[in-house]
């Protein structure tokens, strides 16, 4: 298995309320663990909210015992780390409101296991890009009730107001997927700063040459901020290896 994590602050953001996570060794009974968390919140809450997800997950993993299932193990870690997240929220005026998106995702017995809150997004490149996730925002759910096309003004214009996250509330709704995996697959997580920024079609191109996942990571990067860089950008690259994908 390959992985590479980057990220960057973008050109216009005094701080990088993105924060990536890789780990290609277990974390308590799971074999692998890739994240992204976009935080958000005033001054540096959402610097803070991020960076705790990623952390309390881990810890919360680590804490379960082996031989627990992957969606029901991550199922754990993300309610515990959001309940946790909550509460700091709480203890102090200056992290009122603060909350991250989150994106998980972890392989096992030839699949992947992933778990979303919020709009950042898991793709896998196949013979085509396709994006695993759903985004968890206003104009998403209005495309999904047929009250609005994905190219219109009003999506370009309302598409940074997501309706779940992390912290904002004791309890969270998560998604998640089980996707098979085949010989050759490439699995992208990244935060909105990436795909505000650069289509499918120009992700893509980047992820079919045959750079090394380090390369493709800066390339993508690069791409964000040539393109306007308007903010964070976070991007965790990961080439699964089927034959090492096993409990």
């Amino acid at each position: 298995m390959r992985c590479f994590a980057g990220t960057d602050v973008g050109r216009f953001r005094k701080t990088n309320q993105d924060f990536p996570f890789a780990s290609a060794e277990a974390v308590g009974p799971l074999p692998n663990l890739f994240m992204v968390a976009d935080g958000m919140g005033g001054h540096k809450a959402g610097d803070y909210a991020s960076r705790f997800i990623v952390e309390q997950v881990n810890k919360n993993l680590k804490a379960l015992p082996e031989g627990t299932k992957p969606v029901a193990a991550l199922k754990r870690a993300i309610e515990q780390a959001n309940a946790d997240l909550y509460s700091e929220s709480l203890k102090d005026p200056g992290k009122e409101g603060m909350g991250s998106t989150l994106v998980a995702v972890t392989m096992a017995d030839q699949a992947m296991y992933i778990a979303n809150v919020g709009d950042s997004r898991l793709y896998l490149l196949r013979d085509d890009l396709c994006q695993v996730t759903r985004d968890h925002s206003l104009v998403e759910e209005m495309v999904a009730q047929g009250k609005m096309e994905r190219d219109s003004e009003f999506y370009r214009l309302q598409k940074n107001i997501i309706t779940r996250a992390m912290g904002i509330s004791p309890q969270v709704r998560i998604d998640f997927f089980e996707v098979p995996l085949m010989e050759g697959d490439c699995v992208l997580l990244c935060s909105d700063g990436l795909t505000n920024m650069v289509d499918d079609a120009g992700i893509s191109r980047i992820l079919k040459t045959t750079d090394t996942l380090e390369e493709k990571t800066e390339a993508l990067i690069h791409a964000a901020n040539e393109n306007g860089g308007k903010d964070n950008i976070a991007v965790v690259l990961v080439e699964p290896q089927i034959s090492e994908v096993r409990l």
